[in-house]
């Protein structure tokens, strides 16, 4: 008997019951379906992460104040905020290319009868670089501009198309929080970061003006600086540049040994990364819990044919009267369970496909479903189907002929 007539056979076999095959396939049907779904989710959701890694660099660190949570927990609010200085110092080390303050806030622009609310971020010129964030129209301003804080501004996309609707903004003036700015250029589009944010809608100005004249000086040090970016080697060690830093800030902060430090170097590559590591633990333990729904219908199938079995002795035994091997007839149920957990395993892939779909359109989730996912899937359908299904084959192939044909 070859596997055609052993696929027909199944099939009659399979048509003949057809609210029970679809109720044994259930199992198999939710168990690949949730896989694929899972597996498409997290594979979506490590590219996502992956694309911030890319725009952030690998080889960025980032300096701020605050406590770096090790003993008593100071907090961001109650350090003494970084300097230009500390900006200055940073700059000297010899593995460190470039380095730029950042001062932030929320403010109101406004062009015309237009106005928007955005985040204004206040930065040194090395800023676009680190970054690697290039202007699509204009110019970016120097670091000649960024000291004496002159009133120009680079807008974000989102922030460039709300306020001018796509008009020409280049040289246009625009208001933040009442202070007039000439606009000297427009950033490329970057899109959502990886916590959902719209990385457009912003816009950058030089950092003395925005500690000047939009945030304002802090009063223990007046050269505030909020944040520090540092841009590293490629080819340094970043946890040695990382350690370099930290012994330097702790110097520049008289900070005295064993004492806990008042401010933190974070590698943010890293950070995405372990968020990365701990999305994929919980899909695997997601995607466990569709093996245990595989496992379940495979209980299932070896169930319902065993009571076939049962149910079609005398069929047996008269197919053994007329010639039939064991093999043959241990093919012939083997080979309805096996299409049984394959039929499921390809209407799971297209349920746990279209929620996948789904998601991604309606809830803007990232997924990404693979060919190797599929083919994986369908093999494990496959599996099932021949180790659960093995027992019930034998089972089958080692009925007595006589005793069969004579059972009620």
């Amino acid at each position: 008997m070859n596997l055609i007539e052993i696929l027909r056979i199944a099939l009659v076999a399979l048509r003949a019951n057809k609210m029970r095959s679809f109720l044994t396939m259930l199992g198999i049907i939710i168990g690949v379906a949730s896989v694929i779904v899972m597996v498409s989710i997290s594979a979506g959701a490590s590219a996502q992460i992956e694309k911030v890694v890319s725009s952030l660099g690998t080889n960025l660190l980032t300096v701020f104040p605050g406590s770096d949570f090790r003993g008593r927990s100071q907090g961001a609010n109650s350090a003494r905020p970084l300097s230009e200085g500390d900006v200055t110092a940073i700059r000297q080390l010899p593995d460190v290319v470039a380095v730029s303050g950042e001062l932030s806030g929320a403010a109101q622009l406004i062009y015309g009868n237009t106005n928007w609310s955005t985040q204004v971020r206040g930065t040194h010129a090395d800023w676009f670089g680190i970054r690697d964030w290039k202007v699509t129209m204009g110019r970016e301003f120097t670091a000649q501009e960024a000291r004496s804080g002159d009133k120009i501004a680079v807008l974000g996309a989102t922030t460039a198309k709300q306020l001018f609707a796509g008009s020409n903004p280049d040289g246009a003036r625009i208001r933040i929080n009442r202070v007039p700015f000439t606009v000297i250029g427009v950033l490329e589009a970057k899109g959502q970061s990886g916590f959902g944010q719209d990385q457009d809608d912003t816009v950058i100005i030089p950092i003395s003006t925005m500690r000047n004249r939009i945030r304002g000086k802090d009063e223990t040090v007046p050269n505030n600086v909020g944040t520090i970016q540092v841009q590293v080697d490629n080819s340094k060690d970043l946890g040695t540049v990382q350690d370099e830093i930290t012994d330097l800030m702790r110097e520049r902060r008289r900070i005295q040994p064993g004492a806990d430090n008042d401010f933190m170097v974070g590698n943010r590559a890293e950070f995405i990364r372990t968020r990365t590591q701990a999305l994929n633990t919980m899909s695997l333990l997601l995607a466990a819990t569709g093996g245990v729904a595989l496992i379940v219908g495979g209980i299932g199938i070896m169930n319902i044919m065993l009571v076939s079995v049962t149910e079609r002795t005398r069929e047996i035994g008269l197919r053994m009267a007329i010639g039939a091997r064991r093999n043959v007839i241990l093919s012939q149920f083997l080979g309805e369970a096996t299409t049984l957990c394959l039929l499921g395993g390809v209407i799971g892939i297209v349920l746990g496909s279209s929620i996948s779909m789904i998601m991604a359109l309606v809830g803007n989730w990232p997924t990404t479903i693979s060919l190797v996912t599929i083919l994986t899937s369908l093999a494990a359908s496959a599996f099932v189907g021949i180790f659960f299904g093995y027992y019930p084959a034998r089972k089958a192939s080692r009925l007595n002929p006589i005793e069969a044909l004579r059972y009620e």
